[in-house]
């Protein structure tokens, strides 16, 4: 199983696989084994959301891409990853009323590749859909997290920024900031519980896949951070499509039931062309027109955006309610 699934994600997220169907016959295979046992007794019971917590090896497979035959695991459950039962905050809280405080780095710095699309995703975020505070490249540091925080109660903290989950101890996994890193043993020291997150959003993410101890830390978010909900991705999204399921995504958390059903929803749109890039512009968004990206984020992109690579990473760790 650990072969397959390695094998799976790894025809995921190999690019010149786009606009090939070559992980199907591994997604039903891992369908197969994990979810057809189960199958029946789901469906009787009238379950629409599904928790997995699984072992070594599986933490960073893209269970939402998992293939029945006739369609993905997404277009029937919501799905989300807990580290541990016992360690996840599992009261449910209404977050539509909640403050966004979005933070982004678009520039390179410290090494790291540009990420043009970033000012577009957070000022449609803040703009149009949601009310807060946007702060971006040089603006985007530890200091000003920490004195926003202490000045307004953030429910939601979006951070659109490299952040890697490496091989190795924790603190070799962080979220990249303007002028430094958080490190992911350091992150319980901002004190997100305290007032309490609901949500922490990474949009631009990267996990060694695979390696035990960087899944952990990519599985331990939410408990790590002190948040109930992370919203992270397994791989390194292209730029355009990640603002194209983000902002769709906070559209959904308008209206849907739980967190992990606007996700679901998100992803659904994708999987079903609804939204797709056209002219420059992310199409199919609902209330809001065309959203204008940069040229250098739509380089290479199928505009399409159907494919697993564009939308299966995107993993809702912790309380998916």
């Amino acid at each position: 199983m650990l072969q397959v699934a390695d094998e799976f994600r790894n025809e995921l997220i190999n690019q010149r696989n786009l606009g090939t169907d070559t992980y199907l016959q591994l997604a039903q295979q891992l369908y197969g084994w994990l979810i057809a046992p189960v199958d029946a007794e789901l469906q009787a019971r009238g379950i629409n959301n599904l928790v997995f917590l699984p072992d070594a090896g599986l933490r960073s497979t893209p269970i939402a891409a998992l293939h029945d035959g006739r369609g993905y695991l997404v277009e029937r459950y919501s799905v989300g990853l807990m580290p541990s039962l016992s360690l996840t905050n599992t009261l449910i809280t209404d977050i539509k009323d909640s403050q966004l405080l979005a933070m982004g780095v678009s520039q390179s710095t410290q090494g790291q590749t540009p990420l043009p699309a970033v000012p577009v995703e957070l000022s449609t975020l803040v703009a149009k859909l949601w009310r807060g505070q946007l702060v971006l490249d040089n603006q985007s540091t530890l200091e000003t997290l920490k004195t926003l925080r202490g000045q307004q109660r953030y429910g939601i903290i979006h951070m659109a920024t490299h952040a890697s989950f490496n091989a190795g101890p924790i603190g070799e996994s962080y979220i990249q900031l303007w002028e430094d890193k958080l490190r992911l043993d350091q992150i319980r020291q901002l004190g997100l519980n305290d007032p309490q997150v609901e949500m922490l959003v990474l949009s631009a993410c990267k996990t060694a896949l695979g390696d035990e101890e960087a899944e952990l830390g990519f599985a331990g978010l939410a408990v790590l951070s002190g948040v109930k909900t992370t919203v992270a991705s397994l791989w390194s999204v292209n730029d355009a499509g990640t603002a194209a399921l983000i902002i769709k995504f906070y559209e959904n958390l308008k209206t849907s039931p739980i967190k992990s059903e606007a996700l679901r929803r998100a992803q659904l749109a994708m999987i079903k062309g609804e939204v797709f890039l056209k002219d420059g512009r992310i199409q199919g968004l609902g209330t809001i027109e065309g959203v204008p990206l940069p040229d250098a984020s739509i380089a290479e992109v199928d505009e399409a955006l159907s494919h697993p690579y564009y939308w299966a990473g995107f993993t809702m760790v912790g309380n998916p309610w």
